[in-house]
């Protein structure tokens, strides 16, 4: 099952955020900078600073997530996000067992056919993944053959512009549907401890205009609501 959890993050990232691109603009020395910049100052600065288009400030607040009960296939689309730190469970120091887990597509699950014929397939390619190891080939040959349906676990660290350029692509609803629903939790757990910061956060159509032309799902406005229901 697809569990994510916040870690760690930047102690009152709104206020740091907030005096980062305060300071820009601050003729006075830094230890007059924090009490220049109070909770509900942050919010006013905050707003100004996504409205004037100025994210540098906003990637000195960092969030580190622990994720579990994604697929290869979802954290191979995840790693594509260059601007981060990952570290993820290895295959090839890690023995998959009787703890191995895979993930099954809805549109496969909701066949009742082709999901026992993907259950059996997966299964097959795990006993002969058994039988390598056992017989002496190197679990990080062995993997070779686990399909991406594997289940991996994975922690990521990004500062909060990448997070928001992380939700504007990952929350459309033409993202594939996994890193959809673990995004959406993602963005759940950082609306708890940043509601500023995150408040207009996901994908492009929520905030001017769809960017996916012909190919655009059409349904701005239940995007919206979707997301401010997080």
């Amino acid at each position: 099952m697809l569990k994510v959890v916040l870690l760690a993050y930047t102690q009152q990232p709104e206020e740091v955020v907030a005096r980062a691109g305060r300071l820009c603009y601050f003729p006075d020395n830094i230890s007059k900078l924090k009490k220049a910049v109070n909770k509900k100052k942050a919010v006013e600065m905050i707003t100004r600073l996504a409205e004037s288009g100025h994210f540098s400030a906003f990637e000195h607040a960092v969030f580190t997530f622990g994720i579990e009960g994604i697929s290869r296939a979802c954290s191979h689309q995840l790693v594509r996000h260059r601007i981060a730190s990952y570290s993820q469970q290895s295959q090839r120091y890690v023995t998959f067992g009787d703890n191995f887990n895979y993930i099954i597509p809805p549109s496969i699950a909701k066949d009742k056919r082709l999901k026992k014929k993907f259950e059996e397939t997966v299964l097959y390619v795990k006993r002969f993944y058994d039988e390598l190891v056992n017989s002496g080939i190197h679990k990080e040959d062995a993997r070779y053959i686990l399909p991406n349906a594997s289940e991996t676990k994975i922690i990521v660290t990004m500062n909060a512009r990448e997070l928001l350029h992380f939700f504007t692509l990952r929350l459309c609803r033409r993202a594939q549907w996994e890193i959809r629903e673990m995004a959406k939790k993602m963005l759940s757990e950082v609306k708890k401890v940043a509601p500023n910061i995150f408040c207009n956060a996901g994908p492009e159509c929520i905030r001017t205009r769809c960017p996916e032309g012909k190919m655009s799902c059409g349904k701005a406005m239940e995007v919206k609501k979707e997301l401010l229901e997080l």
